[in-house]
């Protein structure tokens, strides 16, 4: 069985409820898990075990791998039993059963140690076995199994050695009836004892000798294969000493897994080892205890209660002795004794309770004392006077929700946000340029039929030849609204009516659009014209009712028209009457569609909720299509030769910068003499002033000699000096301009570093999306730019963005159960919510909100406070991509006030000109990546 948290996994028996409804209402529905056999009365019952059944916490009893799931283990737990019992000895196994049945052993190690030291010389008729005879060693089969009183009687041995020729004839012989090894015993009894009543060495076998055992170690011996063989096929009489097991059949690991497998014990103290009843009932092991067994187990249990209960005796005091009749002055004596003790106790308890009490206190204050080490957990981390003094912020900028296009349902901007990322990400292998959420945003509120809008063209268009490559049934949706409708008439009800269109009006409508959408060349030189009725038949062979709830109202609304004879009801149009209905109950148009029309005319009357919805599905499905897995694993090689690009950069890079630094220290250690300036030579005239004229005299040619001499010596000094200046110079030179070339290569190291970081961003867009990372409060923060075929820098270094704007998505209803359970706050999460990021900022599951700009995302990180583990790192996630991030919003700014529409002059209503569209952005569009079908 397999554990969870070393604690044997029990299932779940059927509830009382569901025992009664077995005998007042056999036929009711119940939820079953097949793999175990449990029987759940509610789905929600079911749904939440088989969690727990797939949670990767579960480990395998025999073997002890761990981090599987339940089933898993299961498996694993089966594979091993089954592999344990084709090894182990067939022969053996009734017989260690029957010896560990109802056996009091504490511990399974010494319940195995027992079981081995019995059975380890001791063999059975039928058991493979190693026979050792003169250092030749032979497989063989124990054929007859001979007591101890057969060991003296040689004759009675050789009477029953049966025929080599009728060894597997069966035939039945006196001694077939004999049961060996007679130790069904305690295995507490002494292993010398048990044989010293049944010696195993003085049991004789018959042992059929069937092949030799193949040792390659053996080779380098030089023994020769065919030694010993003409012993195989004959019967050889033999003691335990010269037999043997193969290892992988018996030994103490094998043991303990076969009877850890077999055996089972209750949880209480003292409890026997019983076999569990499938195999005693395979192996005729008796499951019912006989009388004396029973009064056996039940003195054990007995004498462990005692011993435990003597145990907390002792600690509590000593035992009190049997004293004879006290005289009353004796009683009175002994009560106040015993009163004087039980007070002394009691005080003794008091003073205890007290120490604790204040130890507790202590350890309390010293708790409240000692130093938080930061970063911490966000929500530990409060505000103080002092942090609010030095300027940080209490309260979050409150994002924007209604700046969000199509947020007035719930779940309609996340399906928006999330094609419009797919086809931007996965750009290459769509083959469509990228463009930006706005452009996209009025793309899907095109409504003009008469000017075609090419971004709506492409995205459909490259996402219907991705789904060519993707499995599909061809009429999928046809039959699976027809199979609603035969499970309405076999429930005894009419067919469905969607805007007065039923399933067969429906069916019949669909059949002539889009047969052959996977081979219709929508090329882009021409438009992508007929997109329209590939979309039909792609949304035709790949949708149904399950993984498309709304399909039969899209493609109601898609193929007919409502009648132009008939005059339209009036209804709102305000922006809050244009809430996307429920996919499940979908809300029908004020008047019923009757005639038949075209995809052509009628997607352009398509509302925004329905083509968001169209466009999130075939997203769904291309993300599973070939090209998609090929372009991720692409992106996982590329990023895996960044990786080492980036280590190599950054090993150069600190070597240059080291060597940098060595040309620093040797330029401030020599520093350099430009004027190299010369001495005065008579300045450095070192002759003394004579006063005796003939001295000066007679001495005049000699000193005359030695001035020119010393004078010569200083002038070439002097020059050394001067050439090593100059030496020294140019060689500072030189190393200035190393400096200089080394700086430069740093630089240019650097802008490569920028470069792979911005390439990794993108890499890393095609694999998986993450968020920059989450509040204090679980929001999770998301910047869209630069993912994918998405770049931040243009050609000439011009800024580039998709969103232009960080958005911020409410935490998930998981982290909002984590932050729910934190009960030991001085300030429950939901007030402090409130009050650190207002009503109308606080967001719950599947709301998104937005900064749009640069102001707002400024104070949104001042407001981040450093010493909470999600918010350093979101800000240092902010930080390191500040610069792309605050250029994109200013781009978008920028680009917006060129394309707003100034307001227009006063005209008179006859010279009224509708707006030009096809200057708008998302109208210049052109897909540069496209190619032409053949």
């Amino acid at each position: 069985m397999p554990t969870c948290r070393r604690k044997r996994v029990v299932l779940t028996q059927p509830s009382e409820s569901l025992l009664r409804a077995l005998k007042s209402n056999p036929s009711r529905d119940v939820f079953y898990l097949q793999q175990t056999g449990e029987i759940f009365e509610t789905y929600e019952a079911y749904a939440a075990r088989m969690s727990f059944y797939r949670l990767k916490q579960f480990q395998c009893e025999v073997t002890g791998k761990s981090g599987l799931d339940y089933f898993q283990a299961l498996s694993s737990e089966r594979s091993e039993a089954e592999t344990l019992h084709s090894r182990f000895s067939e022969p053996l196994k009734p017989a260690i059963l029957k010896a560990v049945q109802f056996q009091v052993v504490g511990r399974l190690d010494h319940l195995v140690e027992s079981v081995y030291e019995r059975f380890k010389d001791r063999y059975y008729k039928g058991e493979k076995v190693l026979i050792d005879l003169n250092g030749i060693k032979y497989y063989g089969v124990v054929h007859t199994v001979y007591p101890p009183k057969y060991s003296t009687d040689v004759a009675a041995r050789d009477a029953n050695k049966p025929d080599v020729d009728g060894v597997e004839q069966g035939t039945s012989r006196p001694i077939d009836n004999e049961e060996p090894h007679q130790i069904y015993d305690d295995l507490k009894t002494p292993v010398k004892e048990v044989n010293a009543r049944d010696d195993p060495f003085l049991y004789y076998y018959w042992v059929l000798l069937t092949e030799l055992e193949r040792d390659k170690s053996d080779k380098s011996k030089g023994s020769k294969p065919s030694d010993g063989a003409e012993m195989i096929g004959s019967l050889m009489e033999v003691q335990c000493g010269r037999m043997s097991r193969d290892r992988l059949s018996f030994s103490k690991s094998i043991l303990r897994r076969f009877i850890r497998d077999c055996v089972d014990r209750d949880a209480a103290v003292a409890s026997p080892w019983t076999v569990k009843p499938a195999i005693a009932q395979k192996y005729g092991v008796i499951s019912s205890m006989t009388e004396d067994t029973r009064n056996n187990v039940e003195a054990i249990k007995k004498g462990e209660h005692d011993k435990r209960k003597k145990v907390w005796e002792d600690k509590d005091g000593p035992p009190n002795k049997k004293h004879k009749k006290m005289t009353a002055a004796q009683e009175e004596k002994a009560k106040a004794a015993a009163l004087k003790r039980d007070r002394e106790a009691q005080e003794k308890l008091d003073q205890q309770r007290i120490a604790r009490e204040e130890a507790e206190r202590i350890a309390a204050e010293k708790k409240k004392k000692k130093p938080i080490r930061y970063p911490t957990e966000d929500l530990d981390v409060r505000l103080t006077d002092k942090d609010l003094k030095a300027g940080m912020k209490l309260k979050r900028p409150v994002p924007t929700s209604h700046a969000l296009p199509f947020n007035h349902h719930s779940g309609l901007f996340e399906s928006f946000l999330m094609a419009w990322n797919f086809m931007v990400v996965y750009g290459q292998p769509l083959h469509i340029s990228p463009f930006t959420l706005d452009e996209f945003e009025h793309a899907i509120k095109h409504t003009d039929v008469d000017m075609p809008c090419s971004l709506l063209a492409e995205v459909h268009s490259t996402l219907i030849y991705n789904l060519r490559t993707v499995p599909f049934a061809r009429h999928s949706a046809v039959l699976s609204l027809l199979q609603r409708k035969d499970h309405l008439q076999s429930d005894g009800m009419e067919d469905e009516e969607y805007f007065g269109v039923n399933t067969d009006q429906l069916s019949a409508a669909m059949s002539d659009i889009g047969n052959n959408w996977e081979r219709v060349p929508l090329r882009h030189s021409e438009g992508r014209e007929g997109w329209e009725e590939a979309l039909i038949g792609c949304l035709k062979d790949h949708a149904t009712r399950e993984n498309f709830p709304r399909m039969r109202e899209i493609l109601t609304k898609l193929l007919f028209a409502p009648d132009p004879n008939e005059t339209p009801a009036p209804h709102n149009t305000s922006p809050s009457s244009s809430r996307a209905p429920s996919p499940l109950e979908p809300t029908p148009p004020p008047q019923r569609l009757s005639a038949i029309s075209t995809p052509r005319e009628r997607y352009m009357n398509l509302p925004v909720h329905d083509r968001i919805a169209i466009l999130s599905f075939m997203v769904n499905l291309a993300i599973s299509s070939k090209a998609i897995h090929q372009h991720m694993e692409s992106c996982e090689e590329q990023l895996t030769s960044l990786r080492k690009e980036k280590i190599e950069v950054n090993r150069t890079k600190k070597q240059y910068l080291e060597e940098m630094n060595v040309l620093m220290g040797e330029a401030k250690e020599e520093p350099v003499d430009e004027d190299g300036r010369m001495e005065d030579p008579s300045d450095m005239s070192d002759v003394p002033a004579s006063d005796n004229g003939s001295d000066s005299g007679k001495s005049k040619k000699g000193t005359s000699k030695s001035k020119d001499l010393r004078q010569k010596a200083q002038l070439q000094a002097h020059s050394k000096q001067r050439e090593a200046a100059r030496a020294k110079q140019a060689s500072a030179k030189q190393a200035m301009a190393e400096h200089r070339r080394l700086d430069e290569e740093v630089n240019k190291l650097e802008r490569r570093l920028e470069a792979i970081e911005r390439e990794f961003r993108k890499l890393l867009g095609g694999v998986r999306v993450k968020p920059m990372g989450k509040d204090r409060f679980y929001n999770r923060i998301w910047w869209f730019d630069g993912l994918g075929s998405a770049s931040l820098v243009g050609s000439g270094g011009a800024t580039q963005y998709g969103a232009g704007r960080v958005f911020i998505q409410g935490p998930s209803e998981f982290d909002l159960e984590l932050m729910m359970r934190r009960t030991d706050d001085e300030v429950p999460v939901q007030i402090r919510r409130l009050e650190e990021e207002g009503q109308e900022g606080m967001l719950g599951p599947g709301d998104w909100a937005v900064y749009s700009e640069i102001d707002e995302l400024e104070q949104f990180i001042a407001w981040l406070n450093p010493k909470g583990h999600r918010e350093i790192a979101l800000r240092q996630a902010l930080s390191k991509w500040w610069i792309h991030i605050s250029a994109g919003i200013r781009r978008r700014m920028q680009d917006l006030n060129v394309h707003a529409k100034l307001p227009e002059a006063r005209r008179s209503a006859r010279t009224k000109i509708a707006p030009d569209i096809t200057r708008e952005p998302y109208m210049m569009w052109t897909n540069r990546r496209a190619i032409n079908p053949t």
